[in-house]
């Protein structure tokens, strides 16, 4: 029998809930289609219409942060333009994704769960920037004039043994604080953190 790591099999499960779910999202995306051809719906269906794209958008997100990454395999520049923007539609945080090569899934996997990271980062909205400075490496910066840095959470990603990163409790919407670190090991990548009263950035 062929043994598979926690880590392989916590991302299977999640690359195969997200391929679950993006079906019927989609299935029912088409039928709000429908409906606005036919004369069907108003201003409430546009409301909908644009959940169910956020929705989906979020789940393909999903699928590339906690799915199972195959190595040098690319993930089309647009793809991930169009994900980001879906997702942030209406919203209060802005991601701009400023590489214009397409990354490798693996990489796609870490700049998205340093997305996540610097999400919590922003409780009142902001600009996230995406850019890869050099060939091999990759900055994300997040902007706000009122960032919520909490420094034992952050500690975790850079391992700082006086920290206290052992003794605070990760809940769930945290899980990327200690995927990343994770992922960034295995692909021999040292993550690096910048932080400023109105900037906190993700290096790699």
């Amino acid at each position: 029998m062929t043994r598979i790591s926690a880590d392989d099999l916590a991302a299977l499960v999640g690359s195969r809930i997200c391929h679950d779910l993006v079906s019927p999202l989609g299935a029912i995306g088409n039928g709000i289609e429908l409906l606005a051809l036919t004369g069907g719906g108003g201003p409430e269906m546009g409301l909908v219409a644009q959940s169910v794209a956020q929705a989906n958008a979020r789940l393909r997100f999903f699928r590339i942060a906690f799915g199972k990454s195959e190595g040098s395999q690319p993930v089309p520049r647009n793809e991930i333009r169009t994900i980001l923007s879906e997702m942030t539609e209406g919203g209060r945080i802005r991601v701009s994704w400023n590489v214009d090569d397409s990354p490798s899934r693996a990489e796609a996997k870490l700049t998205f769960l340093a997305i996540q990271c610097l999400e919590t980062a922003l409780p009142m909205g902001g600009q996230i920037t995406v850019s890869r400075p050099s060939a091999t490496g990759w900055q994300l910066e997040a902007r706000s004039d009122r960032l919520k840095f909490d420094r034992q959470l952050w500690a975790r990603l850079t391992g700082d043994p006086d920290d206290g990163i052992g003794q605070q409790q990760i809940s769930a919407a945290q899980v990327q604080f200690i995927l990343l670190p994770l992922e960034a090991a295995r692909m021999n990548r040292r993550l690096r953190l910048d932080t400023a009263e109105d900037k906190l950035a993700i290096s790699f």
